[in-house]
C-alpha cells in the first residue's frame, strides 16, 4: 500500500475518528491556502483535501497545493471534479467514482485518464466510492447525480457495499458543500455496520457538536470545508472538532 493510504489507516488506528480540511481553490477569501492549512493544522487537522464543484484551471490546483506544501508537511490529497484538474504537486489522488452519477464519466470514464496521470507521475491513488445524498447542492448538481433520499438506508448500504466489494478503500457519503444540514446519522450508523471500510462523511458539518454525532454514528473521517471558509479563527474552529471527535 502507498504511504499516505498507510499513515490514514495507521492516525485510525490511534484515534476513533480524523478530521480532513477542504480547501477550494475558488474560494479562499481573506486567507492564503498555506495560511489556512498552517492554521488548520495547529488545530490538529490530519490531512488536506483539495478540489471543489468547479475549479478554473489545473493551474489554480498546483497554486494551491503548493502553497499549502510550503506551510505544512500533512498530506495533500486531491479530490478533484474531472481528470483536467489533477496536479503532479500532491501526494493522493481520491480515485473516486461518483456511484450515484447519470453520467458515466464522473462513474469511471474520467478515471481513464487518471489512471495513466497516476502511473505517470507517482501520485498515489486512493480508490474511493463516494455519492451524493440529498440535498446535493452544487455538486449533485454539476455530478448529474440521482440523489439518494435521506430516508433510503437500503441504497445507501447497497452503494456501500458496492464500493467496498469492488475493492475500494474508502466510501463517502456527501450532503453537499454548505448543505443545510449534514447526511443524516440513520444513514450513516446504517452504512457503517455493513461496511469494513472507512466512512468519510462530508457537507453541512458546522460545529464540534455535529462533528461528534456524525462519528458517533459511525464515521471515521470528517470533513469540513465551509466551516473554514466562513471563521476567522481557523484553528480554534478545527480544534473544538478534533477535540470532539478524536477520543
Amino acid at each position: 500500500m502507498g504511504r499516505v493510504y498507510e499513515y490514514i489507516m495507521r492516525r485510525l488506528k490511534e484515534k476513533r475518528a480524523l478530521h480532513f480540511t477542504l480547501i477550494d481553490p475558488e474560494k479562499q477569501l481573506k486567507k492564503t491556502p498555506g495560511e489556512l492549512a498552517e492554521e488548520a493544522a495547529d488545530g490538529g487537522t490530519s490531512a488536506f483535501m483539495v478540489g471543489g464543484s468547479t475549479i478554473a484551471s489545473s493551474g489554480d490546483m498546483d497554486e494551491t497545493i503548493l502553497s499549502i506544501k510550503e506551510r505544512t508537511d500533512l498530506p495533500v490529497i486531491i479530490f478533484p471534479p474531472g481528470a483536467t484538474f489533477l496536479s503532479p504537486k500532491a501526494d493522493a489522488l481520491f480515485f473516486m467514482s461518483l456511484m450515484n452519477s447519470r453520467n458515466l464519466g464522473f462513474v469511471i470514464r474520467e478515471h481513464l485518464k487518471g489512471a495513466l496521470f497516476c502511473r505517470k507521475t507517482g501520485v498515489e491513488p486512493l480508490s474511493m466510492g463516494y455519492v451524493v445524498v440529498e440535498p446535493g447542492m452544487r455538486v449533485g448538481e454539476v455530478g448529474e447525480v440521482d440523489l439518494i433520499p435521506r430516508e433510503d438506508m437500503e441504497g445507501a448500504i447497497s452503494y456501500a457495499l458496492a464500493a467496498q466489494y469492488f475493492g475500494m478503500k474508502f466510501f463517502y457519503l456527501e450532503a453537499g458543500s454548505g448543505a443545510p444540514l449534514p447526511v443524516p446519522e440513520r444513514m450513516i450508523n446504517a452504512v457503517a455496520r455493513e461496511v469494513e471500510i472507512p466512512v468519510i462523511v462530508g457537507g453541512g458539518i458546522r460545529g464540534a457538536e455535529t462533528a461528534r454525532r456524525i462519528v458517533e454514528a459511525g464515521a471515521r473521517i470528517v470533513v469540513t470545508g465551509t466551516l473554514i471558509e466562513t471563521t476567522q479563527d481557523v484553528k480554534g474552529k478545527v480544534r473544538e472538532i478534533v477535540k470532539a471527535i478524536e477520543g
